[in-house]
């Protein structure tokens, strides 16, 4: 009696709003997933410097970072997997466990190698989280709320962008920085208690035979998913010994982990990723390729702006917060704008338009290393940054989602994550490479990031060059995503 009618005009008038009775639950879990990660990946980035300080290990700072994108590479790789074969609310029941847990170990650790391991499992349960989301949306929403279901999530960075680096760096100064890992447990439990139900309610059931039974593919889909999680962990392993390969103290340990960590990353990465991917052939490997980029470039000097900020100018934390919140809103600001462009600009131009505001960023947020520039001509450039990200990071997503084989959207979803935290993870590792070895060497902590900027903004440069292999297609649609990969 209540079941779809077979009038279209009808069935559309039905579908209700985001947060229409049947749909409530499972908008208000989803947004306020996003919007703690959002929270905790401003706020642990804003009191870092307070935490090395406290436990010492500067030469450890940027394995903070890295440790929980390299967790997140394996993450990304096994829920996509799962996704494909219709699973949703497990992965996502597991990556909340094991993001609590890694609050857990880092609001309590006693060291920096401690908070290092707390940061990798809180990468492991960070990964099963934005493929979850989007692959949700995809089953749950209908295609006339999508975009509003996008572009409600790119708000829910909004108010972290606002507040949380200087409600982090508060708190922070008045307590203890433990307070900051540790206050988000409570409402993880919440979002968690909210959204899984919610996704258990509202996804369609799989089709029958989902597990097997009677679809003539079912092994060859299983098969696939157990090969992509071994070569996700090779990845993985291959990344984390390139980058202990890039911080080590001497060339003789230096050049040969460097070495086996390629020798592993490049084959696997080539494997997990759309073929031609790291020739950058045209259109979705071209795509994934740039997002590693554009991420390596924007989190090699991302990660050190609180500490150019507070350790060499001499700003607190909640102040030198203001250039995350900058960044983090003119992101979502690019994300609109592209928006509203892509249709008259195309892909290519937004994307090589994008790379060019966040080198020009980059370049000038350096300016700050000298003490005769305003420490607000950094926040104005690192604001300038985060546009360049929104301008760009959307396109690169819609290629790969509009070029995606029809029933593999998380595997060409995984794909896309796994370049843009490959490029995270190693361009915070680079970063922190560099600002170890100024460290070691007896240098001033200016010369460590100097370096960190100069490798981002060059890096940067090589997406300008490569933007030109994008493709254009004639029904260029964009849905604005605030800031993505910014998740630990």
């Amino acid at each position: 009696m209540d079941g779809p009618s077979d009038d279209p005009v009808t069935d559309l008038a039905e579908v209700g709003g985001l947060f229409s009775p049947g749909r409530r639950a499972l908008t208000t879990g989803l947004v306020m997933t996003i919007t703690l990660v959002a929270f905790e990946a401003l706020a642990i980035a804003t009191i870092m410097p307070l935490v090395v300080r406290d436990l010492g290990g500067l030469d450890l700072y940027g394995w903070v970072f890295s440790a929980f994108f390299l967790g997140d590479l394996i993450g990304i790789v096994v829920v996509g997997g799962l996704i494909d074969r219709g699973g949703l609310v497990r992965p996502l029941a597991a990556g909340l466990g094991l993001f609590s847990i890694g609050l857990i170990i880092g609001g309590l650790a006693p060291s920096m190698g401690v908070l290092v391991f707390g940061r990798f499992l809180q990468g492991l349960g960070a990964g099963a989280i934005p493929p979850t989301a989007y692959v949700v949306i995809g089953r749950s929403y209908p295609d006339e709320l999508r975009p509003r279901m996008f572009a409600t999530l790119s708000t829910a960075w909004v108010l972290p962008g606002l507040i949380g680096p200087a409600i982090a760096g508060a708190v922070a100064q008045l307590t203890i920085w433990r307070v900051v890992f540790l206050g988000l447990l409570p409402l993880i439990v919440i979002a968690g208690a909210i959204t899984l139900p919610a996704i258990r309610a509202a996804v369609p059931p799989r089709p029958s035979g989902a597990d097997g039974g009677d679809r003539p593919d079912a092994i060859g889909e299983v098969m696939a998913m157990r090969r992509r999680v071994p070569l996700g962990l090779v990845l993985t392993a291959g990344a984390g010994i390139l980058v202990v390969g890039l911080t080590a103290g001497t060339l003789v340990l230096s050049v040969p982990l460097a070495l086996i960590g390629l020798a592993l990353v490049v084959p696997s990465f080539r494997r997990l990723t759309p073929t031609g991917t790291l020739r950058a052939a045209r259109g979705l490997p071209a795509a994934v390729l740039l997002r590693g980029i554009l991420t390596f470039a924007f989190f090699c000097a991302d990660a050190y702006v609180p500490l150019a900020l507070q350790e060499w100018r001499g700003l607190g934390p909640a102040v030198a917060g203001i250039a995350l919140t900058g960044a983090t809103l003119s992101w979502t600001a690019g994300a609109w704008i592209q928006a509203r462009r892509i249709e008259t600009w195309g892909v290519p131009r937004l994307v090589r338009s994008g790379f060019t505001v966040v080198v020009v960023g980059i370049a000038a947020f350096g300016l700050v290393l000298s003490p005769a520039v305003p420490v607000a001509v950094g926040i104005v450039a690192w604001t300038i940054a985060g546009l360049g990200m929104g301008l760009s990071y959307s396109p690169l997503s819609l290629t790969v989602l509009r070029e995606a084989t029809p029933g593999a959207e998380g595997a060409a979803t995984s794909g896309l994550q796994l370049s843009d935290v490959l490029g995270t993870a190693l361009g915070t590792g680079v970063g922190g490479a560099l600002l170890a070895a100024a460290t070691r060497a007896g240098l001033e902590t200016w010369v460590g990031l100097a370096g960190a900027f100069a490798v981002g903004a060059t890096v940067g440069l090589v997406g300008i060059a490569l933007a030109g292999r994008l493709v254009t297609h004639p029904s260029d649609t964009a849905q604005p995503s605030g800031p993505g990969p910014r998740l630990g």
